[in-house]
């Protein structure tokens, strides 16, 4: 799992907490910027996802010959 992944899920999360205190509190200010995170930490995640896949397209697959062999 890429870096970027487990990152953009602690802004997403942190960005929720953020926007909910934010609107328990009634600033729109820290709940603007909760959102800002979670929209951020969303892309980071992504960005860490696609990484993940051109990393696991170079990889050889064990199984491939498993499921070749038949």
């Amino acid at each position: 799992m890429d870096r970027d992944r487990v990152e953009g899920a602690a802004r997403n999360t942190g960005g929720k907490i953020k926007e909910a205190a934010g609107k328990a509190l009634g600033d729109e200010k820290l709940k603007r910027e909760g959102q800002t995170d979670r929209v951020a930490g969303k892309i980071q995640n992504v960005v860490g996802g696609i990484k993940d896949a051109v990393r696991d397209k170079d990889r050889p697959d064990p199984d491939r010959e498993r499921r070749t062999d038949r």
